[in-house]
């Protein structure tokens, strides 16, 4: 009771307690809803369907007895589904195992040296974009086994080949068939959680199974349906030759890109579902190791890789779970239906299957989140685009590196904000300059300095003690631009940030409690006068202002 009391999760006192019954009912509910979707992401990445079953197990069993997460549920994620079919398809599915298994092992190693929380630091909108691109060509592949034909292959390709599938499948009556259980299965997930009563409790994706087992068995209907083998003989252990495989950087590139991707996904799952309930919120470190144990035990076996999924652990938490027992059991249950019922399974349709992914596509698509964003942030919108743009044409891992690189660069060219104004008072040209100084604004810098000398006055002042921060180049191009200007003769004098100090061609300096003094930027110069002789026409004068910019510069100095 005392660690209940404890609990960070603990919210309210009258929060209801877990109950075995409650556990072993949400345990079903997640098993139901994990059943068709691992079969489907295993079909979709082009490996049998028993190994889908499999990563389901591991990610029940082991994943969900693990510390991390307490609600979230891992498997087979229709998110990597993509990035699997196309793995498989260079380099085999015999290599699938060590790509997961070293994925799994450096997910250990990111998590024992704390790097969980790493990954909430990418762009929120880097995140959307490698979700719709991930999503977007899921629907498009999956439309074509949902009519019972083959995709044409890249997601370009498939897109370019949707008017002759439709060509193709009115034609064919058996198409037509298998096209109208997948239509069927894709309304059935969007609308089920309107149809009234306790019927919407159960999964709709297990009513769409019922009902395209039903039509298949029909006379006459001659659709597709899951070919499933033995579940044990589907354990393909890696062995030499496969580990041989690490030598290749194609495969060196594929486990970086699924720890990535796979890691990404599983925590911003997790901040996702901890929105969802009041319990113990995710340990990011313990639950990224828990996904590299998952992994690792998934590649020895040379199954799919493993992440967390929203639909599995949303359904868990709709059903009332609250401890990881609900999610372990659930890896059970899988592990029963496929060692004792494997018949059942042979019954069920491709393209009801296509169709439950067609619907967890078109979630990762998530359309609405584009206009909301081109509301909130512009700039943000072109990021979120352009990688789930790169990512279509391309492929995952070089989506999110643009996405990733548009990101930085939207973020420093925000953070690089330089206020630069230039007037003439009398026989002096003066600049001032506040904000951030980077490269980024060293054309604005340029622009100000020459336009200072070619003023065509004897004195140059150059004001910079409200700039917050001077990189290199910046500080470079000021420093050159003064040196080229007195060796013409003229009076340059140069206030920057930093420590104040004097320097002065004189023989004579300011006493050190004068010249070290802050002059207060809203002060005229001259209420000021230096304790020493005044600086010879070569001096530099230093002064240090932390405070903010103003908004409008005053113009606070008067000329000699």
């Amino acid at each position: 009771m005392k660690g209940a009391k404890s609990s960070k999760g603990s919210k309210s006192p009258n929060a209801p307690k877990a109950d075995l019954a409650t556990e072993i009912t949400a345990s079903l509910v997640v098993f139901l809803v994990a059943l068709p979707l691992c079969i489907g992401v295993a079909v979709a990445s082009g490996v049998p369907a028993e190994l889908g079953i499999i990563s389901g197990v591991i990610g029940g069993l082991v994943v969900g007895a693990a510390k991390g997460s307490t609600l979230q549920v891992s498997g087979p994620a229709a998110g990597l589904a993509a990035l699997v079919a196309e793995t498989v398809a260079d380099l085999g599915v015999a290599q699938l195992g060590v790509i997961v298994l070293f994925s799994g092992i450096l997910q250990i190693v990111l998590g024992l040296v704390k790097l969980g929380r790493f990954f909430q630091a990418i762009s929120l909108a880097v995140v959307q974009g490698m979700l719709a691109g991930i999503g977007l060509p899921l629907i498009f592949s999956q439309a074509y086994p949902a009519a019972d034909a083959k995709a044409p292959g890249t997601p370009l390709e498939n897109m370019a080949g949707v008017p002759g599938l439709l060509a193709d499948t009115v034609s064919n009556p058996q198409a037509m068939i298998a096209a109208g259980l997948g239509i069927l299965t894709v309304v059935l997930s969007f609308m089920w959680k309107k149809v009234p009563g306790p019927v919407n409790k159960i999964p709709a994706a297990l009513v769409a199974v019922g009902i395209g087992i039903a039509v298949a068995a029909l006379p006459g209907v001659n659709v597709k349906t899951l070919q499933v083998g033995n579940l044990l003989a589907s354990v393909d252990v890696p062995g030499a030759e496969q580990f041989a495989g690490l030598a290749d950087p194609a495969v060196i590139t594929a486990i970086l890109t699924f720890t990535v991707i796979a890691s990404a996904e599983s925590l911003f799952t997790a901040a996702a579902v901890d929105r969802m309930h009041d319990g113990p919120r995710t340990r990011y470190n313990p639950e990224l190791i828990a996904q590299g144990a998952g992994n690792t035990v998934a590649g020895i076996l040379g199954a799919l890789p493993i992440t967390a999924v929203v639909a599995r652990s949303s359904a868990n938490v709709q059903a009332g779970a609250k401890t990881r027992m609900s999610r372990t059991l659930h890896g059970l249950w899988l592990l029963l239906f496929a060692l004792l019922l494997p018949q059942v399974l042979a019954l069920i349709p491709i393209s009801v299957l296509a169709g439950v992914l067609i619907h967890s596509g078109w979630k990762l698509f998530a359309p609405a989140e584009f206009p909301k964003m081109w509301r909130q942030d512009r700039g943000e919108f072109a990021v979120m685009s352009l990688t789930t743009l790169v990512i279509v044409a391309t492929a995952l891992l070089e989506g999110v590196l643009v996405g990733l690189a548009a990101g930085i660069i939207l973020a420093a060219v925000r953070m690089s904000q330089t206020v630069i104004k230039q007037h003439i008072e009398d026989d002096t040209a003066k600049v001032v300059m506040a904000g951030n100084a980077t490269f980024l604004r060293l054309p604005q810098v340029i622009e100000a300095l020459e336009g200072a000398a070619e003023a065509g006055k004897p004195r140059i002042r150059l004001d910079l003690k409200g700039v917050t921060h001077l990189d290199h180049a910046c500080r470079n191009q000021v420093e050159e631009f003064v040196t080229q200007q007195r060796a013409k003769g003229l009076r340059v004098e140069l206030l920057m940030p930093g420590p104040a100090k004097h320097t002065a061609t004189d023989t004579k300096a300011p006493t050190a409690p004068e010249s070290s003094r802050t002059i207060r930027a809203d002060e005229p110069l001259s209420q000021h006068p230096p304790a020493a002789p005044a600086p010879g026409p070569t001096a530099e004068w230093f002064y240090l202002d932390t405070r903010p910019m103003p908004e409008e510069y005053a113009e606070t100095y008067t000329s000699r």
